[in-house]
């Protein structure tokens, strides 16, 4: 976790509870839980529009495109 170990974690815990104080502390700790569910949530939809639109811009470029010159003959028989 950003190579912070356990000493460093419990350290910056001490930090913030003596410049925060303990009624403060849980209400950051939902402030900054809730900023973070949002930006992955905005992430996540980012991610998947950029999917749709790949998706999209692949399926127009497989279609059939008729080359010029060439006349489609759909009555063609082998």
């Amino acid at each position: 976790m950003f190579g912070f170990g356990t000493q460093e974690l419990l350290v910056i815990l001490i930090i913030a509870l003596f410049v925060f104080g303990g009624k403060k502390l849980p209400e950051i700790g939902a402030g900054l839980g809730k900023g973070l569910r949002s930006f992955r949530q905005g992430l996540s939809e980012m991610n998947e529009e950029i999917k749709e639109n790949a998706s999209a811009e692949s399926d127009e470029l497989n279609q059939e495109k008729p080359v010029a010159g060439v006349k489609a003959d759909s009555s063609h028989k082998a």
